[in-house]
């Protein structure tokens, strides 16, 4: 006859690790970084965001979805509706403003909103303690 063995149910909230807040806000500051400010010539800081908004409403729309992380990270720690409000705004402003051929581009070099929402997280965070 064969043997049954008795498995205890996992429960899916032990086995799914909390958020780190600290991990995540290096993960952001790596991401605004690389995304608005990794580059200089001439003394004007761009990012990849720069580089790929050259290509019309494509690239500008890329740059908007990866800039969406920080906006899920204060949704994910909990961080304030109005946080994630104004991170969308920025991010919004900056795609509108990309969408304007050449001209768009440097306002999209100059505005950062990667690095604006970068501080509005860490203003949050920071006020969360």
């Amino acid at each position: 006859m064969p043997t049954i063995i008795a498995m205890q149910p996992m429960s899916i909230t032990t086995s799914i690790p909390r958020p780190d807040l600290q991990t995540d806000l290096r993960r952001a500051r790596f991401l605004a970084n690389w995304l608005d400010a990794r580059f200089s010539i001439f003394g004007i800081r761009f990012g990849l965001e720069g580089i790929v908004g050259l290509i019309p409403f494509v690239g500008d729309t890329l740059g908007m979805l990866a800039g969406v992380y920080p906006i899920y990270l204060a949704y994910r720690h909990k961080l304030g509706r109005t946080v994630m409000i104004w991170m969308a705004i920025n991010l919004l402003i900056e795609w509108l403003i990309g969408l304007v051929p050449v001209v768009g581009d440097a306002g999209d070099i100059w505005f950062k909103a990667n690095l604006r929402n970068l501080k509005l997280l860490e203003v949050a965070a920071l006020e969360r303690k």
